[in-house]
């Protein structure tokens, strides 16, 4: 969803004078606000943290930052999460009086794709500049950390960190096991299916999109054209016995290839009653729980990105 001027001044003023903000993070985050259409105040705004994306960030925030969590909003799609970004600071400049923002404590989160994103005015001229300052190897470039208002995402879309490699014991352990092609989900299988597709992925068939993506994981993998990285990838994943060269595998591949139609293809057993956006709703929340509790190392882009912001409170 992308917001006309019209929403996007309205979205704003909501934000800026919701009392739940004051001396708090506010965090813009994509996602839908289609919801809340028609019915703009600040009580359904509140609702909004139970939507995704805002859900997702919310149930990740550390178990251990207990006073003045932050504050999460929908923003529509990476477009509208920027628009909103400034906008907001233009209104609180412009009518200090009437809002609760402290600008140095506004961030944004968008994902990473591999269409650019243009920022006017700001320290980084579009998205691809904000994720290569941001991240090297796979890691965030913890000495810049604190350079950014507007973070992206090491993986692209957030979907990338339902599927990540530790994440096998949460889909063993859950109570009503997930399951990826009738079959039990093993992250390793998702991987492999991602990576027989890449050869075909239309995002990366575009020139400039596959040069993006080939200087994003040089570091992994040298190659010069689709069909090679395609084979590449899959020769050294089934055939590397290092553990730690493995998850440089899959973290680079998280980093080109959408993982959002695959983790859409996680069912419910059989047994659930609920429809299967629900379950994935569910899941994707215990997921934001394990986040919540694993330490902010630069391997872990959204513990460390929490810790980054914790030292603004």
């Amino acid at each position: 969803m992308s917001l006309n001027p019209e929403q996007l001044e309205e979205h704003c003023k909501i934000i800026l004078k919701s009392p739940r903000i004051k001396n708090k993070i506010v965090v813009l985050c994509e996602g839908p606000i289609s919801d809340i259409e028609g019915t703009r105040s600040p009580q359904a705004y509140k609702n909004m943290e139970k939507m995704p994306d805002a859900n997702f960030y919310k149930a990740c925030v550390p178990t251990w930052w207990r006073q003045k969590r932050p504050e999460f909003f929908n923003c529509g799609d990476r477009a509208s999460v920027i628009n909103t970004y400034f906008n907001l600071l233009t209104l609180h400049n412009h009518d200090t009086t009437n809002s609760y923002l402290e600008p140095d404590r506004l961030f944004a989160m968008i994902d990473l794709d591999l269409h650019l994103q243009k920022i006017d005015d700001y320290i980084f001229p579009d998205t691809e500049a904000i994720f290569c300052n941001l991240y090297e190897k796979s890691e965030v470039k913890a000495q810049n950390a604190k350079l950014h208002r507007i973070w992206i995402t090491g993986l692209i879309h957030k979907e990338a960190y339902f599927l990540t490699p530790e994440l096998q014991s949460i889909f063993d352990d859950y109570p009503h096991p997930p399951m990826y092609q009738d079959n039990p989900v093993e992250v390793n299988s998702i991987y492999m299916d991602m990576a027989d597709k890449i050869s075909s992925d239309p995002d990366l068939k575009n020139n400039l999109n596959i040069q993006r993506a080939l200087d994003r994981i040089n570091h992994c993998l040298n190659c010069t054209d689709l069909d090679k990285l395609q084979d590449s990838w899959k020769t050294e994943f089934k055939n590397t016995s290092d553990e730690m060269c493995k998850q440089q595998l899959i973290m680079a591949l998280l980093t080109i290839r959408k993982a959002k139609d695959y983790w859409g293809q996680i069912k419910p057993p059989v047994d659930w009653s609920g429809n299967d956006r629900v379950f994935r709703e569910q899941l994707s929340l215990e997921i934001g729980r394990f986040y919540s509790e694993q330490s902010s190392d630069v391997k872990c882009h959204i513990p460390f990105f929490f810790n980054t912001l914790h030292e603004f409170v």
